[in-house]
């Protein structure tokens, strides 16, 4: 072999190995690269991930933390006010929010006729149709065997956040079934005309009541605020019920007419009897203030009678004649004592003498 040949395959062999080291070199710097990023994402990962678990509550809410199905703390020490919070995040924690201000509803779902909530959004009313479907269409029965429609609405709010959360799967639910229950209760004891007309609204507040006393029972932890109850009865028989509904307030109508009238006659008749008592009153008053008087004169003129009877006969005598006789056309003379008729004599002058005259000699 020549010098030539044998420098030229020592150079050949020499940057062999240089081009190995620059292509591991330029692959540990990628795997650098990429170690680099995966290390990022990770961080970045697990920072999403703890930062997952930060929370708000509001000012009207509590929270509670479920641990894989348990609360974290007992009682109310287990209730997270208003402000931010961490937990781990799902699957290891839960958060439960519940509003404990914010006034909530439930709604029953028995007892109301068929209709679909974009109907109860538009205020669509679907036609009565001959009869009601046992399938589609609720209704309840009433004490008398009649049969009406009607819904209620109950309206409420949180009071105790653990018992509400923990004490049923589902409260509002437990609460829903309550509201049925107590319609089909109440209208078992209430006549139809009672139910829809006279009396809705004790109705409703027993209505109120028993599903109060169903819930105190169950320990909900909820305080009920109101209670909306709605009673129609089957639109079938609208026009037959609404007869009755006439009659019944023409029958108010005559029987308020007639107390009306009675009330007049007896004010009248009040009135009247207390005009006659006061006159009465009056000449009573007036009576016995006149027989006073005259008790008073006739003691006044007794003392002068005693002192001197015939004096006495003479001065109230005449002038009592004298007042009787004023206007009178007879004379009445009165009888002596001796039973003999009394006397009248007239003395008169005799007529004077005429002159004599020619004609009169």
């Amino acid at each position: 072999m020549s010098d030539h040949e044998h420098h030229h395959g020592h150079e050949h062999s020499h940057s062999e190995p240089q081009v190995q080291d620059a292509g591991t070199q330029a692959l540990a710097e990628a795997l650098r690269s990429s170690f680099l990023i995966v290390k990022i994402v990770m961080v970045i990962m697990v920072a999403g991930f703890f930062f997952s678990g930060c929370f708000q509550v509001g000012p009207s809410e509590k929270a509670i933390i479920l641990r894989f199905g348990k609360p974290v703390g007992e009682g109310q020490k287990a209730l997270l006010g208003s402000g931010a919070h961490w937990a781990w995040p799902y699957p290891i924690d839960e958060v439960v929010k519940i509003p404990i201000t914010v006034q909530q509803s439930v709604q029953s779902t028995t007892g109301w006729y068929f209709t679909t909530p974009e109907q109860e959004l538009s205020g669509e009313e679907m036609p009565a149709g001959a009869g009601l479907d046992p399938a589609r269409d609720g209704y309840v029965i009433t004490a008398d065997r009649n049969i009406i429609h009607t819904r209620a609405t109950l309206f409420y709010h949180i009071d105790d956040p653990i018992r509400y959360v923990f004490n049923f799967s589902s409260a509002s639910n437990t609460i829903q079934n309550a509201l049925n229950e107590s319609i089909f209760y109440v209208a078992a004891r209430y006549k139809v005309d009672d139910a829809v007309y006279t009396d809705q609204g004790g109705f409703r507040d027993k209505v109120l009541q028993r599903v109060g006393d169903l819930i105190d029972n169950a320990r909900l932890g909820i305080v009920i605020d109101n209670c909306q109850v709605v009673n129609i009865p089957p639109r079938q028989l609208k026009s037959e019920f609404d007869q009755v509904l006439t009659s019944r307030e023409n029958r108010n109508k005559t029987i308020y007419d007639a107390q009306s009238k009675s009330n007049d006659i007896v004010f009248s008749a009040g009135a009247q009897a207390a005009g006659i008592t006061n006159e009465a009153e009056s000449s009573v008053i007036k009576y016995v203030t006149s027989v006073k008087a005259d008790a008073g004169t006739f003691t006044n003129l007794l003392a002068k009678y005693q002192a001197n009877p015939n004096l006495f006969a003479q001065q109230f005598f005449v002038p009592a004649v004298a007042n009787v006789l004023t206007n009178s056309e007879k004379l009445f003379l009165p009888q002596r004592a001796d039973g003999k008729p009394t006397e009248l004599r007239l003395q008169l002058n005799r007529e004077p003498p005429q002159p004599k005259t020619a004609a009169n000699p």
